[in-house]
């Protein structure tokens, strides 16, 4: 019987080390991994138990085993890499700022710029979704459209319709629909799609049989291919994006390009496809054609990277600013990383401002956010409330020369979770246009102060708090 107690002993101190070894090998951060240590060695057994139901990352270790599979049938490509860029439209920026970001980028990636390209601001669905539906209907050799959301509607219908329509006259139609985003919607415009011939794919959906329950693994991206004509940004398909919605209404812009980043879109949304599909077949390669004077880089991120691609190229810009930044985002929980960056540009003089929704969708996110602002605001940082509608646009310019648009929102979830794309501008005339648009939402907003903060009554600051203690799973 001592035998047994001793071995028994032994077992059990064993599973604490294993676990506590794991932890300090495999968390990013500190004081995560040093919760973890303690509770294997405080409480033996069950913490090990509750480490091994909790605190490993299952979601990151399903989410490497996603990049491997694209990695391996994109031989030659760091992991993140979104694509080639066409030959002869490798390009620089001018000014030596935009060049030392530029390079930044290209070692985050592994992709260079690419010249020649023309990028265009659509405003809300009532812009976006013509445009997208025209593309559709001028397509001649392949449709490419990923979403996190395709509610049903008149958008939904009308985008059903022209898919149809271009899969009845022989174009290479695809849709790729999250597996929780498209849980949205009670009627699925993606089943009218499949039972119309139509190649339609879910990822990721969560089932019971077989048990799969990747809730934290979203396919967040928004691509839209069209032959040589692309579209992405941060819409999803929805009436919402209608100015016929009423209360209901969202501000969103996407973003119609042409020139050889559309490439990089279309290789992207190949990768995800034979995820899914297993059918990694390119489309027939199209004419390269350079219709601007856009320097563009398309910029894929998602768990699984030793790297947060997005959140490294965002905090690299932003301490690259010398004059201004301009931030819009739906929702506001920022690394601290990017916490630290936007602190140092503001109290260098940095003309720092951050764009948020009076109103959101998620009010606990709002909250959650108010928690961290006292330390922007003690560095110079403005951050303002746009009235309503909700703002779901996502938008980044530095001084005069660089835009950052695409689907990733400033919050743990994007950064660290789902599977995004981003695209970077390095134009003057772009950049200028997109912080005047979000200078007029400035006039309008109203500004945030330390001192309105502080007046807060107890229970909202323990709300608040209490919110931004779990931000990291919001």
């Amino acid at each position: 019987m001592l035998v047994f107690h001793i071995l028994l002993g032994l077992v059990i101190h064993s599973l604490s080390w294993v676990a506590a070894i794991h932890a300090l090998l495999t968390k990013h951060d500190p004081r995560s991994a040093l919760g973890w240590t303690a509770c294997v060695f405080l409480v033996p057994l069950v913490g090990p138990m509750l480490y091994a139901l909790f605190g490993i990352s299952r979601a990151q270790s399903h989410a490497e085993k996603i990049l491997r599979r694209e990695a391996a049938h994109d031989p030659g490509r760091a992991l993140r890499a979104c694509s080639p860029v066409p030959p002869g439209t490798e390009s620089q920026p001018e000014r030596e700022e935009a060049i030392i970001l530029a390079g930044t980028g290209r070692r985050l990636t592994g992709v260079p710029l690419c010249g020649g390209n023309a990028v265009t601001p659509l405003h809300n669905g009532d812009e976006a979704y013509p445009a997208m539906l025209e593309a559709i209907d001028a397509a001649k050799s392949h449709v490419f459209l990923a979403t996190y959301i395709f509610n049903a509607g008149k958008a939904g219908h009308a985008f059903v319709d022209a898919l149809t329509r271009a899969a009845d006259r022989g174009v290479d139609v695809r849709v790729l629909v999250d597996g929780v985003g498209a849980l949205y919607s009670w009627h699925k415009p993606w089943e009218v799609l499949k039972r119309r011939g139509v190649r339609t794919a879910r990822f990721l959906p969560p089932s019971l049989i077989p048990p799969r329950f990747s809730i934290n693994l979203r396919n967040h991206r928004k691509v839209l291919v069209c032959d040589t004509v692309g579209f992405t940004g941060g819409m999803n398909i929805s009436d919402g994006n209608l100015a016929t919605a009423g209360k209901h209404r969202i501000q969103d812009m996407h973003f119609r390009c042409v020139g050889p980043v559309v490439s990089s879109l279309r290789h992207a949304f190949v990768l995800h496809w034979g995820f899914c599909t297993g059918d990694y077949a390119p489309p027939p390669p199209m004419p390269i054609e350079t219709p601007g004077d856009h320097h563009c880089r398309v910029v894929v991120d998602g768990p699984g990277n030793d790297a947060d691609v997005i959140n490294d190229l965002i905090c690299s810009a932003i301490n690259m600013a010398r004059k201004r930044v301009r931030i819009m985002t739906p929702y506001f929980l920022p690394s601290h990383d990017l916490m630290g960056s936007l602190r140092s540009a503001g109290q260098r003089g940095v003309d720092v401002r951050v764009v948020l929704p009076a109103k959101n969708n998620l009010p606990y996110m709002n909250w959650a956010t108010c928690r961290l602002l006292p330390g922007l605001l003690t560095a110079g940082v403005r951050v303002l409330l746009q009235p309503p509608p909700f703002a779901h646009t996502k938008l980044l310019v530095v001084d005069e020369y660089y835009t950052q648009v695409g689907s990733a929102n400033l919050d743990a979830r994007s950064l660290r979770l789902n599977f995004e794309l981003n695209m970077e501008i390095f134009d003057p005339s772009f950049a200028g246009g997109i912080a005047d648009f979000i200078d007029a939402a400035v006039e309008k907003g109203t500004e945030i102060t330390l001192a309105e903060l502080n007046a807060e009554p107890l229970p909202v600051k323990l709300r608040n708090a209490a919110c931004w203690l779990f931000s990291p799973y919001l």
